[in-house]
């Protein structure tokens, strides 16, 4: 007999544990306000699409931030309205914090929760100028260190009659 396998719970994220450039969170949150800041038809072969970008201000007992809301999620952010957000990510925009969910997570409406959103603490203020540069520069550093690995490979494995050929191939 096949053992059946359990999922995994989610481990809840609370808004001020968000940091730049992570993926993965679960959080359940309320909505603020929202405002539409995109709304235009776009042809899709025989049939006129709708895409729809929103602002929606989200938070919990710990803090806020702006949820960059597309297309179908638009009609779920209204006002007062408790939702979870599965596999939600942290994209930068002009050096701030934006929590957005795309095609490999999911937004839902939940039960009312009863938290009040703590709403002197913004996260989508604080800005990341130098942050951004940084992990651009960490980035590239590592894949800078990974290639100089596979050049010192090759090197070793080939004889030297064949280091031109590997140092022309950088």
């Amino acid at each position: 007999m096949a053992e059946s396998k359990s999922l995994r719970k989610p481990v809840f994220t609370k808004v001020d544990q968000l940091r730049p450039g992570t993926i993965g969170h679960t959080l359940t949150v309320k909505v603020v306000n929202t405002k539409m800041v995109l709304q235009k038809g776009r042809a899709d072969g025989p049939q006129v699409r709708q895409m729809r970008i929103a602002e929606c201000l989200v938070g919990d007992e710990t803090g806020m931030i702006i949820f960059t809301a597309r297309n179908e999620q638009v009609d779920l952010m209204k006002e007062g309205t408790t939702i979870t957000l599965r596999n939600a990510k942290i994209d930068m925009f002009k050096g701030s914090m934006r929590l957005a969910v795309d095609k490999w997570g999911r937004v839902e409406v939940a039960e009312p929760a009863n938290f009040n959103v703590k709403e002197d603490n913004n996260l989508s203020l604080i800005e990341y100028e130098l942050e951004e540069e940084i992990w651009k520069l960490v980035c590239s550093t590592q894949k800078l260190r990974l290639s100089l690995q596979q050049i010192q490979q090759n090197l070793l494995v080939a004889p030297p009659s064949r280091w031109w050929w590997l140092i022309k191939e950088m």
